[in-house]
């Protein structure tokens, strides 16, 4: 079993991550959805949606909008969030969306806050792209929110611990084979875990070029969730903005 199938299925993953500054990501969905100028009653693709509250604010900004993710457990706790414009579904990205799961094409797919690299095999990004393809209508968007490789490279801090719930989180990093390896070690009453995270460090090359593959042109990149520039030494993140192409 992947690593992510087994991880974000256990309470430790929420813990560990529970101080994300959810206000700063609200801020930075209404700047994009502002800039793509998205209709409302439009229907989006929160994929990966976690436990739901991005696509939770989604629909609260009026948005028909359907959250899918791996773990069984993040839906099974979003279910009672569901109303008539929102729907959570257990769904691997790698995976056929359309028609399988959404019955319509959509306005737009946001994969958020990395989401992606997680996969050993480059055809398992590729059926990404192509699933996401499928379901983006004509002139719809695909974002991808990734962290920024070089960035990464150049400020990665290989040792600390960090304190959550009162269980101390020891984390290891390094750079193996082009990913990022996040070792994760923790003891909860009397118990000791290890856990892990693996990154592919994509490049904004190789993700446009996996976009051009798959009938995206990549129309914008921006460098952080203020929607400023990409720079390539200096931006901590990667949001490529994709628009889905005619078809020939």
């Amino acid at each position: 079993m992947a690593w992510f199938e087994t991880w974000f299925d256990t309470p430790y993953y929420h813990i560990l991550y529970k101080d994300r500054d959810f206000a700063e990501a609200e801020k930075f969905i209404t700047l994009l959805i502002n800039h793509l100028n998205i209709p409302k009653d439009s229907k989006i693709i929160d994929l990966a949606c976690g436990k739901g509250r991005h696509s939770v604010y989604l629909n609260e900004m009026g948005y028909d909008v359907l959250g899918l993710d791996l773990s069984k457990e993040s839906i099974l706790h979003n279910k009672p969030l569901e109303n008539s414009t929102l729907k959570f579904k257990v769904h691997d990205m790698r995976q056929e969306i359309f028609p399988q799961i959404s019955a319509e094409k959509v306005e737009g797919v946001f994969n958020l806050f990395t989401s992606f690299g997680y996969f050993d095999d480059e055809n398992d990004d590729r059926k990404v792209f192509q699933s996401i393809s499928n379901v983006v209508k004509e002139e719809g968007y695909f974002v991808l929110d990734f962290l920024n490789a070089k960035k990464v490279e150049n400020t990665l801090v290989p040792e600390y611990t960090t304190t959550k719930s009162d269980i101390d989180f020891h984390i290891k990093k390094r750079i193996e084979d082009q990913n990022i390896i996040k070792d994760i070690n923790f003891a909860d009453r009397g118990r000791k875990y290890h856990f892990f995270e693996k990154v592919k460090l994509h490049t904004l090359e190789e993700i446009a070029a996996y976009g051009d593959e798959f009938g995206f042109e990549s129309i914008q990149v921006f460098g952080n969730y203020q929607l400023e520039a990409f720079d390539l030494e200096n931006s901590p993140r990667c949001i490529t903005v994709f628009r889905k192409k005619h078809s020939v």
